[in-house]
């Protein structure tokens, strides 16, 4: 049984200084979930939204004190998954507690008057990456509190920026890019918590629909979200984003000072493997591109890159969309480019953009004087929480592949904006406009019995 008081009784603390003793509870025990009323229950109190770290609370969603914990669902996305695995293996001690001493950030974010505003940020922790400095008092007493933001610093290696130092578009200044190609970056890896109160406002539904959804969707996975309406932080089993900072990371608020910036959404067959089907990773470099030139002319470039492969439907998904593309009648047409993802998914894009400009109020945002995107709802969804954009700078035509000549005239054609080069496209264009063909042969029907293996 827990050893935390009764919820409604203020918790022992050691000092006069508003924290409890830690609950720490045992590893073993196995509850399939927890009740709101149940005797014991007394989470560590949160604030969202309130500028004082000390009083917005710290956020606990570790195994270790099961009355405090304040937030649903469990630290590092889906790979919570491979911590059970490493549990299960004997490999890791699920009592392990992380030395923090050396982890702090190398570089200072915030902080800024939008990280005590919901409608600005509700999908990431503001002070996810400062957990050692700002509850300090806390990890002292023993809790297991744990960031979810980590800041640091890289070199960038990509071909795209040593072709444009050799084609003269790019020149090695020796502190933002050197004479080898690669760029010197500042980074933030960001995992998504949510704060489900405003998460349910952006999409226009109730908490409790929200919440209901969640877990029919998710077959089950977080009873919480229907049994504890007290938690109002959920950390969701997704991929989280990654952000790139090519100049000085301090001058992001300053509005006279240039931004660029890109917000990308994964496409690892693109941006990794270099497949031409898509313009995911010619945008990709474009942007890097322009950043590292802001960053030369004394301004600052962000590439703010999410893990929300085939739109948020998943590689396999976006797989199965592609054979469809590629068999239909007609074969890859920009005519038929969207309906082929609905006919498999059942809907178009699941991204959405609610949540999508909250790392650049985690950044200090406000002004975005490039914006290196054509489309109109990250654009939309961008401005409508107060961040002006000044410019929007179109992709070169030269980059885009042959065969992702199908996704560029079908999104124009849709209202994304590629700019000047794009522009008068119809029905004609969307008609003519045919994607690579691959000889596929239509599938064949064939019975469960012929995928029998023979294990002679």
């Amino acid at each position: 049984m827990s050893s935390a008081e009764p919820k409604g009784k203020k918790q022992k603390t050691e000092e006069d200084d508003g924290i409890p003793l830690p609950d720490l509870s045992p590893v073993d025990f196995i509850n399939l979930t927890s009740h709101s009323d149940a005797f014991g229950v007394d989470p560590i109190p949160v604030s969202w939204g309130h500028p004082n770290p000390m009083v917005r609370g710290p956020v606990i969603c570790t195994i270790r004190h099961a009355a405090q914990r304040n937030a649903i669902g469990a630290h590092q996305g889906s790979y919570c998954v491979y911590t059970g695995l490493a549990v299960a293996a004997g490999k890791l001690n699920p009592e392990h507690m992380p030395d923090l001493k050396l982890t702090s950030p190398v570089f200072d974010i915030g902080p800024f008057p939008s990280w005590a505003d919901p409608k600005k940020i509700a999908s990431i922790d503001p002070f996810g990456h400062v957990v050692t400095d700002c509850y300090r008092s806390y990890l002292d007493k023993g809790y297991d509190i744990r960031p979810t933001i980590a800041v640091t610093k890289a070199h960038i290696d990509l071909p795209e920026t040593r072709e444009a130092m050799a084609a003269g578009r790019l020149k090695a200044d020796g502190t933002v890019l050197l004479a080898t190609g690669q760029s010197i970056v500042s980074k933030a890896a960001i995992e998504p918590v949510w704060y489900l109160p405003e998460v349910a406002r952006r999409f226009g539904c109730t908490e409790a629909i929200l919440r209901q959804s969640i877990f029919r969707m998710t077959n089950g996975m977080y009873p919480e979200l229907i049994t504890r309406p007290d938690l109002k932080i959920f950390l969701p089993p997704i991929g989280g984003l990654t952000i790139y900072i090519w100049g000085d990371p301090a001058t992001i608020p300053d509005e006279d000072i240039p931004l660029t910036c890109r917000v990308h959404d994964e496409c690892n067959g693109s941006d990794v493997f270099g497949s031409d089907i898509c313009t995911c990773r010619p945008y990709m470099t474009h942007a890097i591109e322009e950043c590292i030139k802001t960053a030369q002319a004394g301004g600052c470039g962000i590439v703010v890159y999410f893990r929300k492969e085939g739109r948020s439907l998943g590689e396999v998904t976006k797989y199965l969309v592609y054979n469809t593309r590629k068999r239909q009648e007609g074969g890859d047409s920009a005519e038929k480019y969207f309906n082929c993802t609905e006919q498999v998914a059942g809907v178009q894009d699941t991204r959405f953009q609610a949540l999508m400009p909250d790392p650049l109020h985690f950044l200090g945002v406000t002004k975005i004087h490039n914006f290196i995107s054509m489309s109109d709802m990250k654009y939309n969804a961008i401005v409508q929480t107060g961040i002006k954009i000044e410019n929007r700078v179109e992709i070169p035509p030269e980059l885009v592949p042959a065969d992702a000549q199908v996704e560029i005239t079908a999104k124009v054609f849709h209202g994304y904006n590629a700019g000047s080069s794009y522009k008068g496209i119809d029905m004609k264009d969307m008609k003519e406009t045919k994607g690579r063909e691959y000889a596929y042969e239509q599938p064949k029907e064939k019975q469960a019995a012929e995928y029998i293996v023979d294990d002679k």
